[in-house]
């Protein structure tokens, strides 16, 4: 079983954080943004069968571009399968990541604010060092 979230509370700099937890550098990894955990829950919720972008565009109330880049980062992350007709379903690549995937939902549902902090702050870190890399050295 995978144990924590480091963003719980009052937001810290990085240097008071704790150390990432499995499940933090799961959440981390596995989702770009809050919508793409709200993705793979809609998914997961659907156990009959795949589901096409159009129906997840209505059920989620999002817009295409999301969607597909949602589905795109869940496909790379091996959370879900496509068909042949453009339709996803939830399909972990193992059964350590569908039980990654059901604590985070867990940890969702009880603390949703610290999961989307943790989320935000991973992609903002990316932003970050892609920024940084424009930057020049020795101006101040």
């Amino acid at each position: 079983m995978l144990h924590g979230l480091r963003a719980l509370g009052r937001a810290t700099s990085p240097e008071t954080m704790p150390p990432l937890t499995n499940i933090d550098r799961f959440i981390s990894s596995a989702f770009r943004s809050v919508w793409a955990l709200e993705l793979l829950l809609e998914l997961k919720r659907t156990p009959d069968g795949p589901r096409s972008k159009e129906d997840l565009v209505t059920a989620l109330r999002a817009s295409e571009v999301v969607v597909i880049r949602g589905v795109e980062g869940l496909l790379a992350a091996g959370l879900i399968t496509e068909e042949n007709d453009g339709s996803v379903r939830y399909a972990p690549a193992s059964a350590e990541l569908d039980e990654a995937v059901c604590e985070a939902a867990g940890l969702y549902q009880s603390r949703p604010d610290a999961v989307r902090r943790l989320i935000v702050a991973s992609s903002t870190d990316g932003l970050n060092a892609f920024s940084d890399a424009f930057k020049i050295r020795g101006i101040d």
